[in-house]
């Protein structure tokens, strides 16, 4: 089991970024609400195709916890029960968490599959867990991680479920992507300490602060761009379609972010420089910058040419990955 542990740590980073580029995808689409409950979407774990299959119908079979739309509200089955000729309400109660009741097949799916990803990313963390045994003897803290990681993971799925429940709330939003780069800490940190061949370069505490800050910087980022991107969402809410208009009228959370944009850009190039010029070999620092570069380049193009299609997801997605790649420069740093 222990030489596999590394091997499925890898995959569950892999699969925790590919969580957050679904959630990137729900959330450039408008897809948050498209499963109204949770963990089930519509009462089904397989969610519907068609309107039709959330319509109450006469003698019909329906289960119990099973969805319906009625007088634009969700209805939920107390019991499994055949419909007669004309509704009966008292086969029905309604659904309290909130009181949003629309049906959008595309929206449906996309929350769902990222729900899928979710779910698969979480299986992936519990066999880490159990591979982690393996190291209980001599490495006590890659097994306790590990399945702190596992108790993570289930967090995370409960804020999502209030994310849904609080009808996409910007705080909560917030909690939850920042708590995924959270759980990709932990992994880099498991992959770090269970790796054999594990090298550590000497720094000076200057170099080792200021990788610190930067990382601290895009977090600070990440949490603004959920703000910006908020704003967004309250558009696209109110029904405006036009692109073009959706910054039209920015708050000061969007003019912080692109001006903060200047302050992490020119403190990850002197880091550059500090490395070049000390010989350190830090080479991800060099991912670094070619990161900051999609991320500003994606940024601008949102501005400036009206949301390009797919623009919102590369941003946040080259965010997180800059995120993880800041933080294993750490790990793979110590002071002199």
């Amino acid at each position: 089991m222990k030489k596999n542990f590394v091997t499925l740590a890898k995959t569950s980073l892999i699969l925790v970024y590919l969580v957050i580029i679904a959630g990137g995808a729900v959330r450039m689409t408008g897809s948050g609400m498209g499963c109204p409950d949770w963990p089930k979407c519509f009462g089904y774990y397989i969610p519907p195709t068609d309107e039709k299959e959330l319509l109450w119908e006469a003698n019909h079979e329906f289960n119990k916890g099973q969805v319906i739309i009625k007088d634009k509200q969700l209805w939920v089955a107390k019991s499994t029960f055949t419909s007669t000729a004309t509704y009966n309400p008292n086969n029905w109660e309604l659904y309290t968490k909130h009181d949003y009741a629309v049906f959008n097949v595309f929206h449906t799916w996309t929350e769902y599959i990222n729900r899928l990803f979710g779910a698969l990313a979480g299986f992936a963390c519990l066999a880490m867990a159990i591979a982690s045994f393996s190291y209980w003897k001599e490495k006590k803290a890659v097994t306790l991680l590990s399945w702190l990681v596992v108790f993570s993971m289930g967090f995370q799925a409960w804020l999502g479920a209030t994310v849904v429940y609080s009808v996409l709330n910007p705080l909560k939003i917030t909690t939850h992507m920042v708590m995924a780069l959270v759980i990709v800490a932990f992994i880099l940190n498991l992959i770090k300490i269970a790796k054999t061949n594990k090298t550590e370069t000497v720094v000076s505490t200057q170099v080792k602060t200021l990788l610190w800050v930067t990382l601290g910087l895009t977090l600070v980022q990440v949490i603004m761009g959920t703000q910006v991107r908020e704003l967004v969402d309250h558009q696209v809410r109110d029904g405006v379609t036009n692109t073009a208009a959706w910054l039209a009228n920015p708050n000061w959370q969007f003019y912080f972010h692109r001006t903060f944009s200047i302050v992490v850009v020119a403190l990850n190039l002197w880091l550059f420089s500090i490395n070049k010029k000390q010989k350190l070999g830090l080479t991800k620092i060099s991912w670094v910058i070619a990161l900051l570069v999609i991320e500003v380049l994606s940024g601008m193009a949102m501005y400036y040419l009206d949301f390009p299609f797919g623009m919102q997801t590369t941003h946040l997605v080259f965010a997180s990955i800059l995120f993880g790649v800041q933080y294993y420069l750490i790990l793979e740093t110590k002071n002199k």
